[in-house]
């Protein structure tokens, strides 16, 4: 509605204002002599009648008494600063990229149970710690390629002024704090473990990421991050070595592709990244047929024990069986979530299609996780780790994770 006011003195033919009321001309209203002819006594409105008309047109206006307003007057009232900190959360999202934390919880537990231990409280410990410590690199991550990103990515949060780079290189150290503190509330070998994480964190950010040495130093921060699982579980660490460098050995591929992720134009790192899922898948699947047998009959060794029954040797192979189904079952979702982006990725090696294949390699961490879970001898841990794929999947179509 306008906010004007009308003038009080138009023509000498048009609209007068009296002290009588409001007045209209005869000549105004009188037509042809075959039209219609208003008296000028008829014309005449009274003070009341003004009032009154008034008073009906304020209830027809939007936002009057039993009329809501309609959805452009309602849109108007938008805060500006509602709107504000909404693009600046979105940016903080994007920044940290949160759909890759999914990838995260499973590292902790697949180290606890490459160690031998169950998860505990200090396992939840070593979640939080790993999560903050991971984020603080990704904050760090876009600090340090802020000028490179200025020029390839300037959508990012950081060239695109939506975040400041003083901020994003804070947030980088308070949530590596955060991640130290946790992990000391765990024991001093979680700590020397984090710590270790965090010198490698930075190290890669900051030094390293341009170097040969990049893909290797990331390989080693995820492999730390397992083993932090582990030492924090207060289990045996050397146990958890072999999960810990299949794991690295994946994060080895993926940081390769990702190198290219900008440019492409590098059919090499996929192809190479394809055949590391593949020996990764079949070592998943063939390693542990033994283990597998061992644990069946101990599982149902104890129990019979328990029941002060005798043996049942069926009941231990079927166990084995199952084990081998699921683990078998994650490693081939393993291999299906990695290989397929990396084999376009191969045929085409442009940006597009890279970037594509560093976040299926991502997500495939999941699986690959509950995978190595699975053949620790703990189909619980791997199951709820293989649920977490669903959700990263989901939000990462929403927010990239590269």
């Amino acid at each position: 509605m306008s906010g004007g006011r009308a003038s009080q003195d138009a023509s000498p033919n048009g609209l007068h204002a009296s002290s009588n009321g409001l007045h209209v001309s005869p000549s105004e209203l009188r037509q042809s002599p075959d039209g219609l002819h208003v008296s000028p006594s008829e014309s005449h409105a009274s003070p009341a009648a003004v009032v009154e008309a008034g008073s009906a047109e304020q209830q027809a206006s939007p936002g009057a008494r039993g009329v809501s307003p309609t959805p452009q007057d309602a849109a108007s009232t938008t805060s500006p600063r509602s709107a504000r900190q909404g693009a600046n959360v979105h940016a903080w999202v994007e920044l940290l990229r949160l759909p890759a934390l999914f990838t995260v919880p499973g590292d902790a537990l697949a180290g606890a149970a490459a160690a031998g231990a169950r998860p505990n409280p200090r396992t939840l410990v070593a979640i939080a710690s790993s999560l903050c410590l991971y984020e603080a690199g990704m904050a760090l991550n876009d600090w340090a390629d802020r000028a490179e990103d200025a020029v390839d990515r300037p959508h990012r949060p950081l060239p695109s002024g939506r975040i400041s780079p003083t901020a994003a290189l804070a947030a980088a150290g308070g949530l590596t704090a955060a991640g130290l503190a946790l992990a000391s509330t765990a024991g001093r070998r979680p700590l020397a473990v984090a710590g270790a994480l965090a010198a490698t964190v930075w190290s890669y950010d900051l030094v390293l990421k341009r170097t040969p040495a990049g893909p290797v130093a990331m390989a080693a921060a995820r492999s730390l991050d397992l083993l932090l699982g582990g030492v924090a579980a207060n289990g045996d660490i050397r146990r958890a070595l072999p999960s810990a460098l299949a794991l690295g050995t994946h994060t080895l591929a993926v940081t390769t592709v990702s190198r290219h992720e900008t440019q492409g134009g590098s059919p090499w790192a996929p192809l190479s990244g394809l055949a590391t899922t593949a020996a990764l898948a079949w070592s998943i699947t063939r390693d542990g047929t033994e283990r597998d047998r061992r644990l069946g009959r101990d599982l149902h060794a104890g129990q019979d024990r328990h029941a002060g029954g005798a043996r049942q040797p069926g009941r231990a192979a079927a166990t084995a069986a199952t084990f081998v189904s699921l683990r078998g079952a994650l490693a081939a979702v393993y291999a299906a979530t990695a290989a397929r982006p990396l084999f376009h990725a191969a045929l085409n090696p442009s940006p597009q299609l890279t970037q594509r294949a560093v976040g299926g390699g991502i997500r495939a961490m999941i699986p690959l996780q509950a995978a190595l879970a699975a053949r620790s001898g703990a189909p619980v841990t791997a199951l709820l780790t293989a649920a977490l794929a669903p959700a990263a999947r989901r939000f990462g179509r929403k927010v990239s994770m590269t």
